[in-house]
């Protein structure tokens, strides 16, 4: 048996810890963590202690950990997107293949100098684009392009994210404002964007946006309504949104074990009291839009409308693509994906196979990836910042089109990014 790929971890957060940490706990002849670089002292230490890594091998920032020069053929890389630039780059340099999560970076500039980066120092650049390793979506990829549906004519993509996920990242929690994150279209679309590419395999030339912020707003509710939900809310039997009934069950993983490390039911409470989670959604100081709908065009003629919203019933991805020959919908939250023959009248039902991980099986794709490529980077990844370098753009091009109520040429866009960024503009 090979021995496991070696890394070293930057931010031992939510995602470092129980995507790539847990993925490593279990396939420990895969990836093994040798190093931790995180700010919050108790997560390192968790995280350390989980992975038996040494105190010298224990950093409180990813300055402390390159000053020691390169401690392992990988990195992963889970941390805030604005911090994604300044911490690769000097990764890159070092000699690190990199696995970086998504978005790569928070403007289109610091995207194309990452690519730029990775392809100066010939090393891997991975972005977590998970959709793309899920059997579901590849399942999908593999009926558009073997000709079934003939030629592809019109695509509806819907990101369905459930009311309470809403409330939980992209209200209260870390991603609520563009100013300290990224759009909402990059930050939780630039998935859909991606796999939108993946599937058609060709280029999108124009781009238009609509969108808003409309419900989690302070003009929504009225002076009696307080600062947080458990300073006595008179309508909290009457909000969904309520923090005691999403944090304080008998439930302790995802989302709950965010708010607070320590998980017990007076942790909770306490983090509730004072932390960001159990703040009002109406008194938070979100700006990021909570429904959002974007129309392109596709080489060959072909449309595409993607609607991301965050007021759903239920968690999950569906879509549809009409043909010349045929019609294809799906539905990712029930693993379905039913194909129709125009010419026959015939439905076949595709169910995927089985889901390991999270992100529908794509976080173990990812990292299996991952770890292939470091052993031999001949092979490449599916997710490369080259190949992400498209989807980023059309999210930055769709945000400028919502702003400004223009269409964005997708080609004078991303040859305007790369020329400034050459010159050094910005």
């Amino acid at each position: 048996m090979p021995q496991p790929v070696e890394a070293v971890l930057v931010g031992a957060g939510n995602r470092g810890r129980e995507a790539y940490g847990f993925y490593a706990l279990r396939y420990p002849y895969r990836l093994k963590f040798v190093a931790v670089a995180e700010p919050i002292a108790e997560r390192r230490e968790q995280f350390a202690k989980e992975h038996n890594i040494p105190p010298e091998r224990q950093f409180a920032s990813w300055e402390d950990l390159y000053a020691k020069g390169q401690l392992a053929p990988a990195l992963v890389n889970a941390t805030m997107d604005r911090d994604h630039v300044a911490s690769t780059l000097p990764a890159l340099e070092l000699g690190y293949h990199v696995l970086l999560e998504k978005p790569m970076a928070a403007t289109p500039h610091d995207c194309v100098r990452l690519v730029r980066a990775a392809e100066k120092a010939d090393r891997i650049l991975q972005i977590g684009h998970v959709l793309r390793y899920t059997p579901f979506f590849t399942a999908v990829r593999e009926v558009v392009q073997s000709g079934r549906l003939g030629d592809v004519m019109t695509v509806e993509h819907k990101e369905n994210v459930v009311y309470w996920h809403m409330a939980h990242s992209f209200v209260r929690g870390n991603w609520r404002n563009s100013k300290i994150a990224s759009p909402m279209i990059l930050t939780k679309s630039c998935h859909d964007l991606d796999i939108l590419s993946w599937v058609l395999g060709s280029r999108c030339l124009r781009v238009a946006s609509f969108g808003h912020l409309t419900l989690f707003r302070s003009d929504r509710v009225g002076p009696e309504i307080p600062e947080r939900c458990m300073d006595g809310c008179p309508i909290a039997d009457q909000c969904p949104f309520y923090a005691p009934r999403l944090y304080l069950t008998d439930d302790t993983s995802w989302p709950v074990s965010t708010i607070s490390l320590d998980t017990s039911l007076e942790a909770r409470m306490k983090a509730l009291q004072e932390g960001p989670y159990g703040r009002c959604v109406y008194r938070c100081d979100n700006d990021v839009v909570d429904h959002q709908i974007v129309t392109m065009e596709f080489e060959n003629d072909v449309t595409v409308t993607f609607t991301m919203h965050g007021h759903s019933y239920k968690e999950g991805r569906t879509m549809r693509y009409d043909g010349s020959m045929g019609t294809l919908r799906g539905n990712m939250a029930e693993n379905e994906i039913a194909v129709y023959d125009h010419l026959t009248g015939r439905e076949d039902i595709i169910r995927p196979g089985d889901v390991v991980g999270g992100h529908g099986g794509g976080d173990t794709g990812l990292i299996n990836s991952f770890v292939a490529a470091v052993r031999n980077p001949n092979r490449g990844v599916l997710s490369s910042a080259r190949d992400s370098l498209q989807s980023h753009l059309i999210a930055f091009a769709a945000e400028e089109a919502r702003l400004t109520g223009t269409v964005v040429d997708m080609g004078e866009y991303a040859q305007r990014i790369e020329a400034e960024v050459i010159a050094g503009q910005t």
